[in-house]
């Protein structure tokens, strides 16, 4: 029998059932998860049930299962979740009082702020900036054979078009190609640190490196503000300065610069793994990659906001790459309260997650859920419609991702130009290995044979 541990009982009388969960030591148990999440989730739901507790990072972690779960976590109606409490020990220091950080009214407050850009009409916006950086960059890939021994590193390239969409999209500046991977590796490393082993600053590690990074950042942002606030820019950096909330208020230079530091962090890391995963997905299943290219050749080159919207097979192989390789794989929330969870009882101050990778494997919701199958997100099937949070890569309720909407049309954008550019292929028993320390990123950055069209 394996060792146990519980939760707090739930008070005397009630029919809430208590919580328990296998008894390990917390770097075990990390490094459990992170070869195999879901196989870890799955092996521990059918010993201790749907909601079981787990030893990480030095405390005791709730996980609640399940879309039903999900719902009543992340939708939040009671008011008895909270996100600050939960995501501080795990990046508290290095998107302090960002957007992920705030709750209730204030958070209420600053959303409602930073939804002005990212609105239709802002996005539309964007949408200029997007096809030139994606155009200029799907030009700049070289050819290259994994079979000749000279592989395209796709992510690499990848990561500096996304970086590329972060500066000049999201704050209206160029830089030198020395200084933009620079900025890039700070802002990797600022979103990375959370994930540390180690929690403390030792000068080289990956705290240190998330610390010193946070502070290049915020120097890095707080020198663009004030020509911001001077200027009517299009980027967002500007529109950021310029929002005002219902009843007048801006946000301040501090709001600004935390906001942006996440949004940063972010958009950089979740996009260019899912371009990546994409990218992946349609060389190893070529009959994909010729279905979107045909969509593509469709349309013209230069894509409006309603012409994106009829990549069609793109929309699914999105929605596909998001539910196998989920950008954000947990959402974590405190229990501000004494509450209950699917009949489990959930005391004051626990820490409650929602386990969003693994949900998206559910057999009961997908079928053959291991499998890759646009497919399954077609009109005819819509099996992500067999619960309102079946498949929940961005979030639900209060907390659902603000910038979901402009990384669908950044995605996009790239994989058109893309697929009307060149050819790709991986060799047929090539498997993509992905770190999963924290957002899902290829260890290899994905060697492909890429070939001009």
């Amino acid at each position: 029998m394996p060792r146990t541990q519980f939760v707090a009982a739930p008070p005397v009388g009630s029919d809430l059932k208590q919580i328990s969960g296998p008894a390990t030591n917390w770097i075990a148990q990390l490094l459990r998860q992170r070869r195999d999440p879901v196989a870890a989730s799955r092996e521990d739901e059918a010993t201790y049930g749907p909601v079981f507790v787990l030893n990480m990072f030095g405390s005791k972690w709730i996980i609640a299962n399940g879309p039903d779960a999900a719902q009543q976590i992340l939708m939040n109606k009671d008011r008895v979740f909270a996100n600050g409490p939960a995501w501080a020990p795990l990046n508290g220091p290095f998107f302090e009082r960002g957007l992920l950080m705030l709750d209730f009214d204030e958070h209420r407050s600053h959303r409602s702020i930073m939804q002005q850009a990212f609105g239709r009409s802002a996005l539309t916006s964007y949408l200029r900036s997007l096809h030139r950086i994606a155009e200029r960059h799907v030009g700049e890939i070289p050819e290259g054979s994994v079979a000749e021994g000279n592989p395209v590193l796709m992510h690499k390239y990848l990561e500096r078009l996304t970086l590329d969409v972060a500066l000049e999209v999201f704050m209206g500046v160029k830089l030198p190609r020395d200084e933009a991977t620079a900025l890039s590796r700070t802002i990797i490393d600022t979103l990375h640190a959370g994930g540390s082993m180690v929690r403390v600053a030792i000068p080289g590690n990956k705290w240190w490196r998330g610390l010193r990074g946070r502070r290049t950042l915020e120097a890095f942002l707080g020198a663009r503000i004030t020509a911001a606030r001077q200027e009517q820019g299009t980027d967002l950096l500007s529109m950021l300065c310029h929002a005002t909330g219902e009843d007048g208020t801006r946000l301040t230079d501090q709001d600004i610069i935390n906001h942006m530091i996440f949004l940063l962090a972010a958009a950089h890391d979740t996009a260019t793994g899912t371009l990546t995963s994409m990218v992946y997905y349609m060389a190893k299943y070529p009959e994909w990659q010729k279905r979107t290219r045909e969509r593509s050749l469709e349309l013209p080159d230069e894509l409006g906001f309603d012409e994106l919207a009829e990549l069609t097979e793109l929309e699914w192989i999105l929605k596909e790459t998001t539910r196998l390789h989920t950008p954000i794989q947990i959402e974590p929330r405190a229990a501000v309260e004494d509450t209950e969870v699917c009949g489990y009882h959930i005391p004051k101050g626990s820490l409650v997650v929602v386990p969003t990778g693994a949900n998206h494997y559910r057999p009961e919701i997908f079928s053959r859920p291991e499998e890759f199958d646009p497919d399954r997100f077609s009109d005819d099937r819509a099996e992500h419609k067999s619960h309102r949070m079946a498949w929940a890569p961005f979030g639900a309720g209060p907390h659902k991702c603000l910038g979901q909407h402009f990384a669908g049309l950044e995605i996009k954008m790239v994989l058109h130009h893309l697929l009307r550019k060149f050819e790709w292929e991986v060799p047929e028993d090539y498997v993509m290995p992905v770190d999963m320390s924290a957002t899902p990123l290829p260890e290899d950055s994905l060697p492909i044979t890429l070939r001009r069209r």
